[in-house]
């Protein structure tokens, strides 16, 4: 378990200035060996977020978000499923946030993702977030057209704007009592383009596949520059970035997994301690039942 925690503090950017994408090799694997060993150590992480998960929900005082940001194909959906597997579905909400509609479009960049924060003793996923605010729109700033927004605000300074609203945002959830932890899975443009072909020559596959994927590959640099730059950006203590190298599924769904478990570990969950009086009541209903 130490080790684990050890590994996972290697993904962890916690103060983003200097970091630079090219540290990090999609196709790393932490030391991990096969992908039965780190198939194993999932299923074992499985079972403690389990017993965490239900721990956090009778006590009823912390709420943990985690965001999944990524390119087409690195492996949101897959590492969602098999990570929360073992969760209890009362416990967790999932939202998965793509076109916005026009209703969402007349208000703030964050006012979607924030009506989808989980409630106290409730882990949230969001698949993708806010963060398509400067990530896809700053790729194609002719999608701030679409936002109704003043002229005068849209200016070149923007995305610093953005980024200062977000990092205040998380910041006051990590004092409402959210734990906000972020994963950017990190794949590498070949393996990108082995898993469209693979998903065009599969054909319980070809549903998940766009012509728009392929038009996106064309603006790999850009969308690699705003990356590393909304982490730079967006990486705090309170709520850090967890840069996931993704080539191999199965380390990047062990690795959030562990990142999940060291963050519930660190809030000290327990279940909630019966008060005497009402442990006298139990007492009685127990005795009236016997």
């Amino acid at each position: 378990m130490a080790g684990h925690r050890k590994l996972v503090e290697r993904y962890r950017v916690a103060k983003g200035g200097a970091f630079r994408l090219t540290g990090v090799d999609p196709a790393d694997s932490g030391g991990i060996k096969s992908k039965r060993e780190a198939r194993e150590a999932l299923a074992s992480g499985v079972a403690r977020l389990e017993g965490l998960q239900e721990k956090l929900y009778a006590q009823d005082r912390w709420a943990v978000l985690a965001i999944f940001q990524a390119m087409d194909a690195a492996g949101k959906d897959g590492t969602i499923k098999h990570v929360m597997s073992g969760i209890n579905p009362q416990g967790c909400d999932v939202h998965s946030f793509k076109q916005p509609s026009s209703e969402e479009l007349d208000h703030d960049f964050l006012w979607r993702c924030g009506i989808r924060l989980p409630e106290r003793g409730r882990i949230g996923i969001f698949n993708r977030s806010y963060y398509e605010e400067v990530l896809v729109v700053r790729v194609h700033p002719e999608f701030l057209a679409s936002q109704h927004m003043p002229p005068e605000l849209t200016g070149a300074g923007i995305w610093k704007e953005r980024f200062e609203d977000i990092n205040a945002f998380e910041r006051h959830l990590t004092r409402s009592g959210t734990r906000v932890l972020k994963f950017f899975l990190h794949v590498s443009p070949e393996e990108q383009r082995r898993r469209f072909l693979e998903r065009l020559d599969t054909p319980q596959k070809r549903w998940k596949f766009s012509p728009a994927d392929v038009a996106e590959r064309e603006h790999w640099d850009a969308y690699m520059t705003a990356y590393e730059e909304m982490i730079q950006h967006t990486a705090t203590p309170h709520a850090p970035w967890y840069v996931v190298p993704a080539d191999h599924k199965w380390f990047a769904r062990f690795l959030v997994a562990e990142a999940l478990i060291a963050a519930l570990e660190d809030l000290h969950l327990a279940f909630p301690k019966v008060a005497k009086e009402r442990g006298k009541e139990l007492d009685r209903a127990r005795a009236a039942l016997a």
